[in-house]
């Protein structure tokens, strides 16, 4: 591929451990990296986890921040920084009723194949405005508890499959590592990288991916989909491992 123009990253698990802010070394990575390129971070996480994880460990230097694009939710938010701090773009949020109507099936389906856990680490549901999010053992739930708890993707994948035809007009998709994800229909991390072509007008050949879950199926494989050059990594450190050795081609 070519020199790109635009880099873009998955989160949880790309940049950080799951739910936990990014570490020094990647903030100043990715700093480094707005100095050169356009910078993205999408991911299915709430535009709350993005300012928490991502923003509060970006710093002051207006120059680069302007050349970060945050889209929580897969896209279906987009933050951009004004020059003062990261505002609201857009928000394509869900209905009240679809809402009501994500909730409940998410709910009964999990009660119903015994995946409604009883000791968790915050609420299970979440209602982040333009998406829906099951969050098997919480929204705080420890690392090693997450990946321990659906290690083959299978728990999700029943619930997953219990659900969408309940929620017909809905997409219904595996998330983080105990995550279901709800949105409008079409709504995919491919959205969010659509939009982003569109804002700021670089071509999707001239972007580049980091993500965890590239295999068909993951969460990060619709950017794969579209076109993008896309780079498998496992683990914030082997994102910041190959983030040393882009830095010095662009």
């Amino acid at each position: 591929m070519t020199t790109p123009r635009l880099v873009a990253f998955d989160l949880d698990d790309t940049l950080a451990a799951s739910k936990s802010p990014i570490e020094p070394r990647i903030a100043a990575l990715l700093l480094a990296l707005a100095e050169r390129v356009e910078v993205a971070i999408i991911s299915g996480g709430n535009e709350e986890q993005f300012r928490t994880q991502v923003v509060s460990r970006l710093g002051a230097d207006v120059s680069a921040l302007q050349r970060i694009h945050l889209l929580p939710t897969c896209g279906t938010r987009y933050l951009a920084h004004d020059g003062s701090g990261f505002s609201l773009v857009y928000a394509r949020d869900l209905s009240p009723a679809q809402k009501d109507e994500a909730l409940a099936a998410l709910e009964e389906e999990a009660q119903r194949l015994g995946l409604w856990e009883s000791e968790t680490w915050g609420p299970i549901l979440e209602d982040r405005g333009s998406q829906i999010t099951f969050s098997a053992l919480g929204q705080k739930a420890p690392h090693d508890a997450k990946k321990a708890w659906d290690p083959d993707g299978s728990r999700r994948a029943a619930l997953r499959d219990a659900v969408a035809p309940r929620v017909p007009d809905l997409e219904v998709r595996s998330g983080g590592s105990t995550s279901i994800d709800i949105t409008r229909a079409g709504i995919d991390k491919a959205y969010g990288m659509t939009e982003l072509a569109e804002r700021t007008g670089i071509p999707f050949a001239e972007m580049l991916f980091y993500g965890d879950r590239l295999d068909e199926g993951g969460n990060d494989y619709p950017v794969k989909t579209l076109g993008v050059p896309c780079v498998a990594v496992d683990g914030w450190q082997d994102t910041a491992d190959k983030l040393d050795a882009l830095l010095p081609t662009l």
